[in-house]
């Protein structure tokens, strides 16, 4: 594994707990959700942008990528 990725990983990992932490759900739960509306992948896609924000922006950014996910499912 490559730097690049050493650092996606923690990044993923970290968004993980910050955002199981503000939202007071299990890891579990979160992975389902992140799962369910391919939050890793974003994630993993973007890391160059996500990771110089904060945590409260990225928090608030992956709940707008998960509501975005789910109007796309009521269509």
């Amino acid at each position: 594994m490559d730097k690049k990725q050493q650092d996606i990983a923690y990044f993923i990992a970290f968004s993980i707990e910050q955002y199981k932490n503000a939202k007071g759900m299990s890891g579990e739960e979160v992975m389902q959700l992140f799962n369910r509306y391919r939050v890793l992948e974003y994630l993993q896609d973007f890391f160059d942008v996500l990771h110089t924000q904060g945590y409260q922006w990225i928090i608030n950014d992956i709940d707008q990528f998960i509501n975005l996910r789910k109007q796309e499912e009521q269509k």
